[in-house]
């Protein structure tokens, strides 16, 4: 989103709420093509669809009405880990440290 669309939703928008990453998300004035206000999130930092929490996901998505509140983080779940496809840290199946098979054997019909 460049500097402009982001000034321009700050115009056109109400402010609704702000995830633990620092992303703020708006509700539009506008309406689009099912007769609900927009809903817009512009990003800290880096725009990556991948740091935004799943409860501001199902908002974004008009899947719940709701307006997310502070997001608990259980002792069960992962921490955000950023979209690193592309960069040296990527995964490389050939680079990998898990043990291959070789017991594999083509099966042949009799």
């Amino acid at each position: 989103m460049s500097f402009i669309d982001k000034y321009l939703v700050k115009l056109s928008s109400r402010q609704i709420g702000e995830d633990q990453f620092g992303n703020k998300y708006y509700v539009g004035k506008s309406k689009n093509y099912t007769g609900r206000n927009k809903r817009y999130v512009i990003y800290k930092g880096i725009e990556d669809s991948s740091k935004i929490p799943p409860i501001w996901h199902a908002w974004l998505h008009y899947m719940q009405d709701d307006v997310p509140e502070k997001t608990e983080s259980y002792d069960w779940g992962k921490g955000y880990l950023p979209n690193l496809t592309g960069t040296k840290f990527s995964y490389d199946p050939a680079k990998s440290d898990c043990k291959k098979i070789e017991t594999y054997s083509k099966w042949q019909p009799k």
